[in-house]
């Protein structure tokens, strides 16, 4: 069941602890209970970015998001593991006319063997959303699996003209440091109970990290199954146990900068 926004946006305004600044409820595997994952988020005092893989899941995300007054926005883009779609600018442009849709992404470079064998596309694609996000002022989410060289001098070559997150951040801490440089900060999420990322975490400073749950997958510990928003207060306790921080200050500053960031 919906929200009734005009009834509910004022709590929700009260009770904002996180923001996930990378979910995707508008994948088909929520088809059944995304509404009401989506309310228990909100009740819960989490927010969420919505981010589009392809055309569909972006127009979807822009349809969930104009359901609720606030605390639901939207991403557009065109993942490069679909890089061999057509990337149509005017459609994506077109999207990006509602007020909900906050970044563009999710965008980048995937080098996994199954996706490497077209490399140049991607890097093509990716190169026509940053001009579409340098032309609207927004936001970019950036993946990047195997491509941290390539992307950081991708993204170098631009200049100043981009700000944006590291999805998923998985690179060194030389890496990370290259990427903060730039002005871009890094996305945590439960990929931090998998692999070692505690230099990055524990080195990187707080105002750089954006959390994240990227549900439906790399749901944290200790839940099992399906990843959902609520759970990304998880990733925060993980993140205040390696920074030596309160849990609090985790919430305060990263939703701080969420909503720098995505200016909502």
């Amino acid at each position: 069941m919906l929200i009734d926004a005009s009834r509910r946006s004022a709590s929700i305004l009260r009770k904002i602890e996180w923001i996930d600044t990378h979910a995707h409820l508008n994948f088909n595997i929520y088809k059944e209970d995304g509404s009401k994952v989506l309310q228990r988020s909100l009740d819960n005092g989490v927010w969420m970015i919505n981010v589009g893989s392809q055309y569909s899941t972006s127009q979807r995300a822009v349809e969930m998001a104009g359901k609720y007054e606030t605390g639901v926005f939207a991403a557009i883009g065109l993942h490069p593991i679909h890089s061999g779609e057509e990337f149509d600018r005017a459609k994506y442009k077109e999207l990006a006319k509602s007020n909900k849709v906050v970044a563009i992404g999710e965008i980048g470079l995937d080098y996994k063997l199954e996706y490497v064998l077209f490399r140049e596309k991607q890097k093509q694609v990716f190169l026509k959303q940053l001009d579409l996000a340098e032309e609207l002022d927004l936001p970019v989410i950036i993946h990047c699996r195997m491509a941290h060289e390539d992307l950081i001098s991708e993204l170098k070559a631009r200049g100043n003209g981009l700000r944006g997150v590291i999805h998923c951040f998985t690179g060194t801490w030389t890496q990370a440091q290259k990427y903060m440089e730039m002005g871009f900060c890094l996305g945590i999420n439960g990929i931090i109970f998998k692999m070692d990322l505690e230099e990055v975490i524990k080195k990187a400073p707080l105002d750089k990290i954006l959390l994240e749950t990227d549900c439906p997958y790399l749901t944290p510990k200790p839940m099992e199954g399906r990843n959902e928003p609520s759970y990304v207060k998880y990733v925060a306790e993980k993140i205040a146990k390696i920074k030596g921080l309160s849990y609090k200050e985790i919430a305060k500053t990263t939703t701080q900068n969420a909503k720098l960031l995505f200016r909502i």
